[in-house]
């Protein structure tokens, strides 16, 4: 049943009967039913009587006689009240119950309704608003339609309801009786009885005159007595205009803010109805010199702990207790808070009690759920009169820790990045010996040949385990990029055959795109390592399969986007972001997942150079990647790439290309500098066998004492970039002071990127990036002769 106390709207007829002077019913002398048939049939007799009387006078008073007896009768019909306006059947019984009722009563619908007022309220309300329940406490309840619908909802399920309340103008008691009728007919009986100040148990004890304030959940005042609002001088709604120091404990001693100023009172604390709490203010008095310490040590603006020999907690302020939580409470051990010592708590405890130990900060973690928070702990010893104890004073380190690891996170980053640039280097020295010795056997071996498929398996390897130095050399962020302007509409679709053979069957992968998406800048192999290596981890996630996402769009940054300690700044980017519906990573690994060789899968399954792989290439291009992730929801990986502007489509003329001569191998005399003596061998092998004139070094000392030769002629330099004592840029740029027409071939195990700047200041110079094959060193010294 839904349940409206709207005031209805009613007949100016109505108004008047229910709010008059009279009760609605009135005591008029009802008939039973044996004595109203009884007068029905004397009444037609006479009438009867009347008609064959020969005196017509005489006839005509008996008729007037039965016919004033008749309206007697039906005036005085039983079960019919003159003044009532109910209409139910049971009604006229129960407004007879409650008419000389000494308290206010009235019978209303369940639309709150008045159809009844007994003489008690017809005189307490007199002159007042009396056509519904609402309207009749109206000016004593704040909201009194919520609360007579709770009223109503319980004497609707037990039959009756009651509840206390306090007033401005006193205490009231409310209570509703249901009146048994169909569900059509509902009425109900409401008794709104006044109550004496003691009638509440004795306990707000307003005889005795003290200040009293009811207080609600939320520190709203509903209610001050007398008393108080004489002390506080007038009526307070808030219980934060009183108090400075929220919240309020039973038996402490507080400044109350009253009209003439502060006032030292005491607080008493007692419940009350409906979650409500009575406080009673009492004189203060001076506090004695321990309750002044004690309220000092709550106030202090540090977090204390007082702590027991054995690490117990004896007490300890309020702001101890905002830091540690809820876990502290007098009698709980520190150790249960706090972990991380790395050393047994009691020996430290033992320590500073016995001064073996100096004050020494110590870092630890609270052991609390709900977020990951650090403190400083220092303890003190503390003579009193029972023995000595400690004082543990607090500091939030949170903010301190984290920049540490942010900071240790940095240098373990750099130090790996180049250990891993340096490795690379080293590797890739082999590799280009291996697989360049490699190739040259495999010239003088056809396919029907016995070693054939061994010299093949020895390439597929080095050519392996050059993908895995590159990975290397991606997260150090020293590979050599060649970026180019990608649409990654046409670089997803290129992609996609691909991807879906790694995903599987029991994985769907979805791709949608931006309709006017813009051109990024990126090295195409590299960017498609990424997006294999970020499907290839959803894939992993969902054993039991699901969907993967791609998703790429355009977005603007109106201003920095900060997020993961990094800063993005506005401008217009291309966003991909790859996501899953697999297990999530917990919260805990979710800052480690960049790291290298940094893995959640089992033992064989993975690297852990995936993800930092994708984190150098996506930083090398310039662009960004975070990581959001739900554990049981999935992952999202968001790419972020500086868009580029739409290029403007121009027309050009169709020309015929010019036929042009293709140059042989063979023609040109090249210095091959190299400091490592197997990659020399191969090199100098390979040239040759194309036919050129190939003059060794070792170093660049020994390639500028062969130049010293003033005969020789030189077309093209082959060289190191990285060599011990002089590099190769360093000895170029000496040579070709007396030789500026020779062109330049600079190989190195390191990325390009490390001496860009020098390469763009030597002219008509090319980079060739170890390990290269026999055709890669042929092809590009051939180019750059021609």
């Amino acid at each position: 049943m839904v349940v409206g106390f709207a005031a209805p709207e009613v007949s100016l007829s109505q108004t008047t009967e229910v709010s008059s002077s009279a009760p609605a019913f009135s005591a008029r002398p009802g008939l039973s039913r044996h004595r109203f048939y009884s007068l029905l049939v004397l009444c037609l007799m006479a009438g009867s009587a009347s008609l064959f009387m020969p005196d017509r006078q005489l006839a005509l008073a008996l008729m007037a006689f039965s016919a004033a007896l008749l309206v007697i009768c039906l005036w005085a019909r039983p079960g019919v009240a003159s003044g009532s306006a109910l209409s139910a059947s049971r009604e006229p019984e129960v407004a007879r119950m409650i008419m000389h009722d000494p308290v206010p009563s009235f019978v209303a619908g369940s639309d709150g309704a008045v159809s009844y007022v007994n003489l008690a309220g017809q005189t307490a309300y007199k002159g007042r608003e009396t056509r519904s329940i609402p309207a009749i406490l109206k000016p004593q309840l704040a909201n009194p339609s919520g609360i007579l619908f709770r009223l109503l909802t319980r004497a609707e399920a037990s039959g009756a309801a009651r509840e206390d309340f306090v007033t401005a103008q006193g205490h009231l008691r409310i209570s509703v009786h249901a009146i048994p009728a169909p569900k059509e007919e509902a009425r109900f009986v409401w008794r709104i009885e006044p109550l004496a100040p003691r009638a509440r148990a004795g306990a707000e004890r307003e005889a005795q005159g003290l200040p009293m304030l009811m207080v609600g959940r939320s520190n709203a005042v509903l209610y001050m007595n007398d008393a108080a609002r004489r002390l506080v001088g007038s009526r307070i709604k808030s219980l934060d205009r009183l108090f400075r120091d929220l919240p309020i404990e039973n038996g402490e001693r507080y400044e109350l803010d009253t009209a003439e100023g502060p006032q030292p009172v005491r607080v008493a604390e007692m419940p009350a109805a409906a979650s409500r709490r009575a406080l009673y203010l009492l004189p203060a008095g001076e506090p004695s010199p321990e309750e002044a310490d004690a309220r000092m040590f709550q106030k202090l603006p540090v977090p204390l702990v007082k702590l027991a020999r054995d690490g117990s907690v004896r007490s300890f302020n309020e702001m101890a207790s905002r830091l540690l939580g809820p876990r502290l409470a007098v009698g709980v051990h520190l150790s249960a808070m706090m972990e991380g010592l790395g050393r047994s708590v009691s020996d430290w405890f033992d320590d500073t009690l016995s001064e073996r130990l100096s004050r020494k900060a110590e870092f630890l973690r609270l052991t609390r759920d709900d977020a990951e928070i650090f403190v400083q702990v220092t303890l003190n010893r503390v003579a009193e009169p029972e023995g000595p104890c400690l004082i543990a004073v607090l500091q939030d380190a949170t903010e301190l820790k984290s920049l540490e690891a942010q900071f240790v996170q940095s240098q373990k980053m750099q130090a790996i990045g180049q250990l891993a640039g340096g490795v690379a280097h080293d590797f890739n020295n082999l590799l280009t010996a291996i697989s360049g010795h490699c190739d040259l056997l495999l010239l003088r071996h056809d396919q029907g040949d016995k070693d054939y498929a061994d010299l093949m398996q020895i390439n597929q390897n080095a050519n392996r385990a050059a993908a895995l130095v590159g990975q290397l050399l991606a997260f150090s962020r020293k590979q050599t990029l060649r970026p180019e302007t990608l649409d990654m509409r046409d670089t997803l679709a290129d992609l996609t055959h691909l991807l879906n053979r790694l995903v599987g069957e029991k994985v769907s992968l979805s791709l949608s795109h931006d309709p006017v998406l813009h051109p990024i800048r990126a090295d195409k192999r590299q960017l498609e390592q990424v997006l294999m290596n970020l499907v290839v981890n959803a894939r992993d996630a969902m054993p039991a399969g699901g969907e993967i996402t791609i998703l790429t769009q355009n977005e603007t940054l109106s201003e920095p986007l900060i997020r993961d300690r990094v800063t993005v700044p506005p401008g217009s980017y291309v966003t991909v972001s790859v996501s899953d519906n697999g297990t999530g990573i917990p919260g805990d690994r979710l800052q480690k997942v960049f790291e290298p060789f940094y893995t959640t899968k089992r033992t064989g399954e993975g690297t852990g150079l995936g993800l930092s792989t994708a984190y150098g290439i996506i930083k090398q291009t310039g662009g960004y990647i975070f990581v959001d992730s739900v554990p049981g929801q999935g992952t999202c990986f968001t790419l972020y790439f500086p868009a580029q502007q739409l290029p403007q489509p121009q027309v050009a003329p169709a020309r015929v290309p010019a036929p042009q001569p293709n140059p042989r191998h063979g023609d040109g005399v090249i210095l091959l500098v190299e400091d490592e003596a197997p990659v020399r061998a191969f090199a100098s092998r390979a040239l040759r066998l194309r036919g050129y004139t190939v003059l060794e070094a070792e170093s660049a000392e020994a390639a500028l004492r062969t130049l010293e030769d003033e005969t020789l002629e030189i077309d093209i330099f082959v060289t190191d970039v990285v060599m011990p004592g002089m590099d190769g840029p360093s000895w170029v740029r000496l040579a070709l002071k007396d030789r500026p027409d020779v062109r330049v071939v600079f190989v190195s195990g390191y990325a390009e990127d490390s001496f860009a700047e020098e390469q763009i200041k030597i002219p008509n110079s090319v980079f060739l990036p170890k390990p290269f094959s026999l055709t890669d060193l042929t092809e590009t010294v051939h180019a750059q002769l021609h």
